[in-house]
This record gives structure tokens, C-alpha cells and sequence, in this order.
């Protein structure tokens, strides 16, 4: 009994949150711009709370084949076959583009992509942007998210019920970054604006499904879970698309993750490890 509660996924997911928003919480009362020293420092330190929980229980309450198992799922290229690995890579691009045509034909003009643009005529700029993307969620968030909570989920929920529960804790976890002044959130999506609402309610739900549907079909790969975090990320922040069709990327991204459920397969969109042994 007393394995079973230290491998539960809550007590991941209150360490995560109560690490993060114990410096996240001083930032956002405190007003401390986070561009620069001190408010970066507590930034990024709260940052790392779902990856820093995952590790520390891993090793804590995991044996060592199940911290074998772990890293081995972060580094490891071939659990992600060659037609994994072009989805994880264009769903985030095709959902943008698909906003772009929706914009098109209901505005009758293709949006501004002044951020684009820029980076396109100084392309050497891409590679820290990259890296700052890099290191600014996907890699901080998805050794927790995905790599340790989403398995103690299916172990009794399946996935979509467990994509649910995930993306609730994850919108939540975000919730004192639309507080913290200078923080990315709380200049994309001011607080309590319509693209708020759809950003925490179903387009976190939405990003969540196609996320586990992809884990459970990459081998339970944590490394597919970060690319694609990260392609959700930079390609949100390479285009920067204005107003509505910011709108209508969440709009698509949602239409994408219903299509998943409905058309997958359920032997390819349910776990293939549900049986498998959480470690103690």
C-alpha cells in the first residue's frame, strides 16, 4: 500500500506545482521583472519543477531498471519510427497553416509575420531562439508531464480520461506565469481575454491528447513528447500570428485532437503499456 501511494501520480503532480510556485508565486506578488537578475533566476528555478519532481522521485521511489528506463526514453532516437517522427514535426506547422487559410478566407488578407520575417533575414538568430525554445518547456516540463505522471494515469484511466486529468494540472501549473511581469504568457494571452479562456480550457486539452496519442504510439518516448513540445512552441513564437488567427490555431489544434480520438484506432491511441509495472 505504502509503494503504491509514493508512485501515485498526485504526489508528483504536488511536489511539481508546489516547487514551481513556491519562486513563481513571490515573482508574480512581488511585480520583479524577469528579464533580468533576480526575477530570472526564480523564473527559471520554478521552471524546472515537473522535470526536477520527475527526477528526484524517479530516483527516490524507483529501482534502477526504472531509471534505466527513464533516461533511456529521453535519449533514445529509434523508439520513433520515421512516420512518428513526420508527424511530430508538421502537426504544429500544418495546424498554423491551416489558421493562416482560415484567416485568408474569412478576412481576405494573410496576417502580418513581422517575427518571421526578421528571423528569416538574419537566420543565424534562429539557432539561440531555437535553444531559448528548447530550454523555455519542452525540456523542463516533459520529463514530468509525460515521462513520469502519464503512465501512473493509464495504469488506471485511459488515455483520454488521462489526457484530461493531465491537462488540467498542466493549465493550472501555468496559472501565476500570467501574473509574472515580463513573462511570455502575460503578453501573448492577456489575462481573462477569450484567448485565455480557449488557450487554458480546450486547446491545453487538445495539445494534451495529441500528446499521449503520440507517446503511446513512439514507445512511450519522452524525446517525442519534447520535440513536439517544442514544435508547439516554436512555431507559435516564429509566426506570432495576430488576433484572430492566433484563434484559429487553437481552433485547429482542437479539430486535430477530436479527429484523433475518433479515428485512431483505440489499440493505437490507448496505451500499449497500461499492464506494465509502475516502478515502486
Amino acid at each position: 500500500m505504502f509503494a503504491e501511494v509514493k508512485s501515485s501520480p498526485w504526489i508528483y503532480f504536488v511536489l511539481a506545482l508546489g516547487w514551481s510556485w513556491l519562486f513563481w508565486i513571490p515573482l508574480a506578488i512581488s511585480g520583479i521583472d524577469i528579464s533580468k537578475a533576480p526575477g530570472i533566476i526564480f523564473f527559471v528555478l520554478g521552471l524546472i519543477g515537473p522535470s526536477f519532481s520527475a527526477i528526484v522521485l524517479t530516483y527516490f521511489v524507483g529501482d534502477e531498471q526504472g531509471r534505466h528506463d527513464f533516461w533511456e526514453r529521453v535519449v533514445s532516437f529509434t523508439r520513433i519510427t520515421p512516420r512518428w517522427y513526420a508527424i511530430i514535426l508538421l502537426i504544429a506547422p500544418l495546424y498554423s497553416l491551416l489558421a493562416i487559410m482560415t484567416g485568408l478566407m474569412l478576412h481576405g488578407a494573410l496576417p502580418h509575420l513581422d517575427t518571421a520575417i526578421r528571423y528569416i533575414k538574419n537566420p543565424i538568430t534562429i539557432i539561440p531562439f531555437a535553444l531559448k525554445t528548447l530550454i523555455y518547456g519542452p525540456l523542463p516540463e516533459e520529463l514530468g508531464w509525460r515521462g513520469y505522471a502519464l503512465d501512473r494515469l493509464q495504469r488506471n484511466h485511459g488515455a483520454l480520461v488521462s489526457s484530461i486529468i493531465l491537462g488540467t494540472i498542466w493549465a493550472i501549473w501555468h496559472i501565476p506565469m500570467f501574473f509574472i511581469y515580463g513573462s511570455l504568457m502575460s503578453e501573448v494571452f492577456p489575462l481573462w481575454s477569450a484567448r485565455f479562456w480557449v488557450a487554458m480550457g480546450p486547446g491545453i486539452f487538445a495539445a494534451s491528447i495529441i500528446m499521449t496519442w503520440i507517446y503511446n504510439n513512439t514507445q512511450r518516448s519522452i524525446l517525442g513528447a519534447i520535440i513536439f513540445h517544442f514544435m508547439m512552441n516554436f512555431t507559435g513564437e516564429f509566426l506570432r500570428l495576430p488576433g484572430d488567427y492566433k484563434n484559429y490555431q487553437f481552433i485547429w489544434i482542437i479539430i486535430i485532437a477530436i479527429l484523433i480520438v475518433i479515428y485512431s484506432e483505440p489499440t493505437k491511441f490507448e496505451s500499449r503499456n497500461k499492464n506494465r509495472p509502475v516502478e515502486k
